[in-house]
């Protein structure tokens, strides 16, 4: 298995020349956008208004998409496409996710995209949510299958702009989303807890990261009781916490992600149809991994740590159990209530691990409850933060990115659901009501007070047929509207 996806091979380029005829002769197919509720009279300003203007007369659906063939020198394809009237950057990634399938129906080489907005910040977005969906459709996810399905001829992506977007941001981010849902969609065969180690490391070396690896030897005699008790049922012995740095002179910075690379649910077994899709449980690592990887590359001062906590949630003899009390690295005691709360018992130790180290700021990734699902859907993804005033930015920060999130409360009196008899604290309620809060209080025991933390409960990180410019149901939710949070907000100042 290649750990790594395959690099992206699409070439984007921006042209500053009208869009003519003569300027396709090298084109297969143009995209062009025109603005919500375009006027009969204002095609009449856009290129090749005649065949828009014709297709609009033939057109018998309101999806707001015309196709056909322009007459030149040679055959072009052309897509006319009228934005929406919301004007969100998830609007604009669905919007031009729609674009580029449809163009690539015919499996053209290379595709140009023109926006008719007036306005230049409206057409500088508009090309780069096209460049973000062209970019995704160039990035294959594993395929085992014995006989191959034929790659995309598509390699060249020209956009007719006078102001173009960050390219070498928007290549590096979808590299990074590439790599989250290329890792989260291996076989749990292909990628188990000793192979995302043994991965990790390897990537740590091609980037000339430092890395250390906590086995469960080393684990055992720190005391990381609450990671090693999800460990135990492993007959591989496998399961460790990874630790990789990128040392800058800026903002330092951790990110954690859960690495449960199969969950059975323990002794507490899962039903068939929830053990389907369980070796994705691991996304939250591959969206720590990536997104360090990316902010790395973004912006070279930044003080970076990842940390991934890697292990298998198996059925065995040795498999930990309810009221059983585990003592975790920090001292806290913990009553086991289910063995299918194993996210939080790994994320423990690795949370007091990262706080040790007094970053700046701390942010976890987790496919941790089904109860954030129910709360928001897959359409959006729940955050917690011990830090009220970073709400707005995160909210603003998926705004921005077009990964939604939405934030739920951390008041202390919900600790009432989670008050052991025997123990400092239960590992959840015995009741599934509001477990994605009570998960996010358990975890806030496992951070410096002083330290500030942000956690996703990835509830989007699996979405059926895809997520804005995204097509498939692997996600990779969280890259992007990481990178808005650090680099474009002003979250870390807001900090102090």
């Amino acid at each position: 298995m290649d750990f790594s996806p395959p690099a992206l091979r699409l070439r984007v380029t921006t042209s500053t020349k009208r869009l003519t005829r003569a300027a396709l002769s090298d084109i297969d197919h143009v995209i062009v956008v025109m603005p919500h509720g375009i006027t009969p009279r204002a095609i009449d300003g856009l290129p090749f208004a005649d065949t828009i203007r014709t297709l609009r007369d033939r057109a018998r659906n309101k999806n707001g998409m015309l196709q056909g063939t322009l007459q030149t020198s040679r055959q072009v394809g052309i897509t006319a496409m009228t934005a929406t009237a919301d004007d969100s950057a998830f609007a604009r990634l669905t919007l031009a996710r729609r674009g580029i399938d449809a163009a690539l129906a015919s499996n053209p080489a290379r595709v140009a995209v023109f926006a008719a907005h007036d306005n230049e910040n409206d057409c500088t977005q508009i090309m780069d949510a096209f460049t973000r969906a062209a970019l995704v459709a160039c990035a294959p996810l594993p395929n085992y299958k014995s006989k191959r399905t034929p790659k995309p001829k598509l390699r060249a992506l020209t956009l007719f702009t006078q102001t173009a977007p960050d390219l070498n941001r928007l290549r590096t981010e979808a590299q990074a989303n590439h790599l989250a849902r290329w890792l989260t969609a291996q076989p749990p065969n292909m990628l188990d807890a000793g192979a995302l180690v043994v991965g990790a490391v390897g990537l740590a070396r091609d980037h000339g990261f430092e890395h250390k690896v906590y086995d469960e030897t080393e684990l055992a005699a720190i005391g990381a009781n609450a990671f090693l008790a999800v460990a135990r049922a492993n007959a591989h012995s496998n399961a460790a916490i990874v630790h990789l740095r990128r040392r800058g002179t800026g903002e330092h910075i951790a990110l954690v992600g859960k690495g449960v690379c199969y969950d059975t649910g323990g002794i507490n077994v899962k039903p068939a149809n929830f053990m389907h899709s369980m070796h994705e449980d691991m996304q939250g690592s591959a969206v720590a991994l990536a997104s360090f990887v990316a902010l790395s590359k973004l912006d070279k001062s930044l003080d970076l740590e990842c940390w991934l906590a890697v292990t298998e949630n198996r059925i065995s003899s040795d498999a930990y159990t309810p009221n059983e009390v585990v003592t975790a690295l920090n001292g806290q005691t913990i009553e086991i209530i289910h063995s299918d709360a194993e996210g939080r018992m790994a994320l423990a130790d690795t949370l007091t691990l990262a706080s040790r180290n007094k970053p700046k700021l701390i942010i976890d990734y987790a496919t941790l409850t089904g109860a954030c699902v129910g709360a928001l859907t897959t359409g959006y993804t729940g955050v917690f933060t011990n830090r009220d005033e970073l709400h707005g930015d995160l909210i603003g920060a998926g705004r921005d990115s077009g990964e939604r999130v939405w934030p739920f409360p951390l008041d202390s009196d919900f600790d009432k659901a989670i008050e052991s008899q025997w123990a400092d604290v239960k590992q959840c309620a015995a009741s599934g009501t509001g477990d994605h809060i009570h998960a996010a209080r358990f975890l806030m025991r496992f951070i410096d007070g002083k330290v500030p933390w942000v956690h996703f409960d990835l509830s989007a990180g699996n979405h059926k047929g895809g997520l804005a410019h995204i097509p498939s149901d692997v996600t990779g939710f969280g890259v992007h509207v990481t990178a808005a949070f650090i680099l474009d907000r002003p979250a870390l100042d807001a900090l102090g």
